[in-house]
């Protein structure tokens, strides 16, 4: 059994029609969740990117759209309730400190 779209061959004893089905959908199921998955890694690494480099307002947005997919992933339980919850609860953490402590600005520098 093979799955088109990645060339992967389902590891499962297939004895039956049923059997064959199911390795089917659980490639297309694993397929789709690595995709939300990774969909999740990118926005949360995104949001972090911009809160480090202190652009707080572009990070808000990016918080919103990777605590979304978060929420998201947690619901289709692609993500364990609790892992979700704790990426949010790390993300907006991380944020709420940069807001609290902005990045100072540069001192102008003394002409000699």
């Amino acid at each position: 059994m093979t799955n088109p779209s990645a060339g992967k061959t389902a590891h499962v004893a297939k004895k039956s029609t049923s059997a064959e089905k199911a390795a089917r959908v659980s490639i297309k199921k694993q397929d789709r969740n690595r995709s939300i998955r990774s969909q999740v890694k990118t926005d949360i690494t995104r949001a972090e990117k911009l809160i480090f480099t202190g652009d707080l307002e572009a990070a808000r947005k990016a918080v919103d759209t990777a605590v979304s997919a978060l929420d998201k992933a947690g619901e289709k339980k692609i993500l364990y309730a609790n892992n979700a919850a704790r990426r949010k609860s790390r993300l907006m953490k991380k944020l709420n400190k940069a807001v609290a402590n902005p990045p100072a600005a540069p001192k102008p520098e003394k002409a000699a």
